[in-house]
């Protein structure tokens, strides 16, 4: 972790989403978002309005810290549609860059996740390439298993790091743009 902070990062906008950091106000959305039983279906539970706030201060730390987190996935009108980014996270004790996503119940199955980790991953490529990338994903989680193969991830561990689940941890060598 760097002294002072970091440069702010963002992904590019891509035809069907606009990008932005997590405010306070998002409150709203990111406790229907994560206190939806189907989209934290593979989480050990969902989150209270208390946890969802302290999870959008999580990001803004993550922002000043790192230049990067989970940012508000929206339509090119503002409408929410979930969230997406790049948090540093650790499996086995081995600190990585991960992908994550999060898409409402009712907008899922459109590619919206591939469509937002995708402009993720073109972060990445900019900023931090060569690198490994990762999706830490629960092993039953076909979606995001799908969404991570699609990205061109592919499974380089098992991370025993929760007593109460092994997760697949999915990973790809990002290599700068030529």
């Amino acid at each position: 972790m760097a002294d002072s902070p970091a440069a702010r990062l963002l992904p590019a906008p891509t035809p069907r989403l606009r990008f932005r950091e997590m405010e306070d106000d998002d409150l709203d959305a990111i406790a229907a978002l994560l206190g939806d039983p189907e989209v934290m279906a593979f989480y050990p539970t969902t989150k209270t309005r208390d946890e969802s706030a302290e999870w959008i201060a999580n990001q803004q730390r993550r922002y000043a810290q790192d230049g990067h987190g989970l940012w508000i996935i929206e339509t090119p009108e503002g409408r929410f549609l979930g969230d997406c980014g790049i948090t540093w996270q650790t499996y086995n004790g081995i600190a990585v860059r991960e992908v994550g996503y999060h898409v409402r119940a009712d907008r899922q199955g459109e590619g919206l996740a591939t469509e937002a980790a995708q402009a993720c991953v073109d972060v990445v490529r900019r900023e931090f390439a060569p690198t490994t990338l990762t999706a830490i994903i629960h092993p039953q989680n076909i979606a995001s298993l799908r969404v991570a193969a699609k990205l061109g991830m592919t499974h380089i561990a098992d991370d025993h790091a929760h007593p109460w689940i092994v997760r697949t941890v999915m990973g790809m060598q990002v290599t700068p743009r030529r």
